[in-house]
């Protein structure tokens, strides 16, 4: 039974583009493991606080992150 973790940052992402993400995830499961599978392949959502994740000594926070989805900053 395959278990995915997704790890985000809070208030990024919208409940439609977690649901999105689930269901696309959950579909490239099934497209390697086999359709059999998909009423166990579970996909789990982990919210980090704003901040509380970094990247070459970065703190991303919300904002940053919705800026570089913008393409706003790099």
């Amino acid at each position: 039974m395959p278990l995915v973790d997704i790890h985000v940052i809070r208030d990024v992402f919208t409940p439609a583009q977690k649901q999105q993400l689930i269901e696309k995830v959950t579909e490239a499961m099934v497209a390697v493991e086999g359709e059999n599978m998909r009423g166990v392949t579970w996909v789990k959502i982990n919210e980090v606080a704003s901040g509380d994740w970094a990247i070459g000594g970065e703190r991303l926070t919300s904002e940053k992150v919705k800026a570089i989805a913008a393409g706003r900053a790099a």
